[in-house]
Order: structure tokens, then sequence, then C-alpha cells
């Protein structure tokens, strides 16, 4: 099972004076806190070209090979932007200059086999890679918009799993939509992305329930990923998960049930989950769904991964 946490913030968390500790309260480096706790893997979102270089491959770099020598696997997350993507937005980078369909191929696959090619040659086990982040209709807009033009994302999403696989053969690559416990959304993404021949090893989502309906959200989200299973006989892994960091014995009993139905999918094929950005503390960029205190201590949450 594969228990890990998103870290991108990390460098620029360090980079501002943030400090972390140990449950008993001894300062220590981040992925040993997060080994501590059970955790055996880190994932790692990549941007192109970001104006403040975090995220950039020369930042993914050094936490990828931090983590690699603490022992952890790595999930490598392409956004295929400048900064996020997700649901809302999903920006070309400023210096892909060229939106045609076929350019953005290139680009796509060029942009991924330069920053695994980095990771591999610093001895990086990288193990799952995202083609997209929370694409849930596509990415590279216009272009690669889903909804207006199915065949064109599915070309783009193929274009990456082949760069990947040039790299790293036996990296199993994940296309990743938000909103895991909404079966249609998957159905139609999924469906269009196999009708259009595109390849995917994993089927990644996101879940961020509240406190009162993550029993609802979970149960759902098992039927989805039983459902992805059964239709398309791949693999499905929880890339993204959170719960407001206020509410630390509800975010426990909301990722242990996640953790437990995602090791319950059929024929074993629920193979982990991520938490997004835990060490995040102190309102640290606004974000409250982070899993430490304002200590800078893992609050009980993360027992769940233990």
């Amino acid at each position: 099972m594969v228990k890990g946490a998103d870290v991108s913030w990390l460098t620029e968390m360090e980079n501002r004076g943030k400090k972390f500790h140990n449950p008993s309260g001894v300062e220590e480096d981040l992925f040993a806190i997060l080994k501590g706790v059970g955790m055996n893997a880190i994932r790692l979102r990549v941007w192109v070209a970001p104006p403040d270089g975090y995220n950039a491959l020369t930042d993914v770099l050094a936490k990828a090979k931090r983590a690699a020598a603490a022992g952890m696997d790595v999930l490598i997350d392409f956004h295929y932007s400048d900064s996020w993507a997700d649901p809302g937005q999903q920006t070309i980078p400023a210096s892909w200059t060229d939106r045609s369909l076929a350019a953005l191929r290139e680009q796509v696959a060029a942009h991924t086999i330069a920053v695994l090619s980095q990771l591999k040659q610093a001895g990086v086990p990288v193990r799952w890679v995202q083609v997209g982040n929370e694409t849930n209709d596509g990415m590279l807009w216009p272009t690669g918009k889903a909804s207006e033009n199915m065949a064109s994302f599915a070309s783009l999403i193929d274009g990456g799993y082949g760069a990947v696989k040039s790299v790293y053969p036996q990296a199993k690559v994940i296309v990743h939509l938000s909103n895991g416990f909404d079966n249609s959304l998957f159905r139609w993404m999924f469906d269009g992305l196999k009708a259009n021949g595109a390849r995917w090893d994993v089927i990644g989502m996101s879940m961020y329930p509240a406190a009162h309906n993550w029993k609802l959200l979970n149960e759902q989200a098992l039927a989805n990923m039983n459902d992805m299973v059964t239709r398309y006989g791949k693999e499905v892994m929880v890339v993204e998960c959170g719960m407001p960091w206020g509410q630390p014995l509800d975010a426990r009993q909301f990722l242990a049930d996640l953790i437990h139905k995602v090791q319950s999918v059929e024929k074993g094929r629920g193979i982990g989950v991520f938490y997004w950005e835990p060490e995040a503390y102190g309102n640290w960029k606004g974000y409250t769904l982070g899993a430490f205190d304002n200590s800078g201590k893992p609050t009980v949450a993360l027992d769940a991964f233990r």
C-alpha cells in the first residue's frame, strides 16, 4: 500500500523560515517526520517556467533527491503549465507559443522527457507519473479541452504516456481527475480517452470532503473505484486528499476509512493514498487543509497512515 504526501511547498516554506517538528516536538527533516508516521512515498508537482522558480525543474530535483535519500518512492505530477492546473484553469505555458495540437503534443513529450531524464540521472526512484493535474475537462486549453475535442486531449495524454515510458519504462502513468466520488465524470472522461486510443496505467483522483459528508463521499468513491477497475481493468489511486486542520480527529477518521476502502478495492487494484501538503501550517498561503499544527508538528490526523 502506497501511503504518501505531496510536499511541493517544502523548499519555499524552509526558505521562509518554517521549521518542522516530530510528534515529540524535536526539530527534524520533514521526510523523516513523514516516514515516522508511516508514509513511504512523496508526490511533487512540476511547473514549466514559474516566475519564482518554485516547482520548476531545479526545485523539483532538489526535493526529489531528498525524498530518494530518505528511502521514499516518488510520484511526479506534471501540470503542463507555469502555475496551477486544476478543473478551473489549464493554461498553456507562456513559452509554448505554437498552440497547434501537433506542436503541443511535441512540447508535452519534450518537457516530460527533459524533467524525467534529470531525475533518472540523479537516481530518483520515480514510480508514478501524472500526465496532467485534475484534468476534469482536459488540459492545455483551448486545444486540449476535452468537452470540445476529446480526441485532442487523448492525443496529448498519449504523447505524455509515450514520453514517460521512454525514460522510466516501469513507471506507471496516471490520469488524474478531482471529485473521486463522481462516477459520471470518471466514466465520461475515461470512456472518451479509451475511445480515442489514449493509454494510461492508473486512474487518479482527489478527495476533499467536509466533516459532515466524508462517510457518504468515501462510500461513493469506493463504488467509483470498483467501477473503474471493472470497466477499464486499471489500478486506482487517491493522489490528493485533505480535510480542515482544525478538525484532526475527523480528519483521522476520514483518512483511516479512505485508506481501508482503497485497500479493499477489487482485485487488489487500489494502490495508494497521498495527502496534499500536510506540512502546511500557520495559515501558509491561506491553505487550511494541512495536517500539522501551528507549532509545526503533525496532528493526530496523520496517525491514520501508521
